[in-house]
């Protein structure tokens, strides 16, 4: 198979989608890789977009708007009951959450 190239005016070539695709483990068709050549291309043409506009004079933000976080105060409160706590528990060993071993 002829690798594939792109030009920066052609967008993503269809190597670089497969690539992509295994890399994801996500099997594809040619209609599928052609169609998301496209779309990926055309997305990253609007970050090409943006790239290309000048923030020199803009102050660097993590957020646009002007927004605080709203909390709560923390109040003292009882606590559930064991019985309550356990139970829509799948298993429970004494007062601890019995769970399937995630890693062996």
């Amino acid at each position: 198979m002829a690798e594939e190239t792109s030009s920066p005016d052609s967008g993503l070539s269809l190597d670089e989608v497969r690539h992509m695709a295994a890399l994801a483990r996500i099997g594809m068709t040619d209609a599928d890789l052609e169609k998301f050549r496209t779309e990926l291309s055309s997305i990253l043409a609007h970050f090409d977009v943006l790239a290309r506009i000048d923030t020199t004079d803009v102050e660097p933000t993590a957020n646009g708007a002007d927004l605080l976080n709203v909390t709560a105060p923390d109040r003292a409160r009882p606590s559930l009951s064991d019985s309550d706590v356990f139970a829509n528990a799948p298993a429970q060993e004494g007062s601890l959450f019995r769970v399937k071993a995630v890693l062996e």
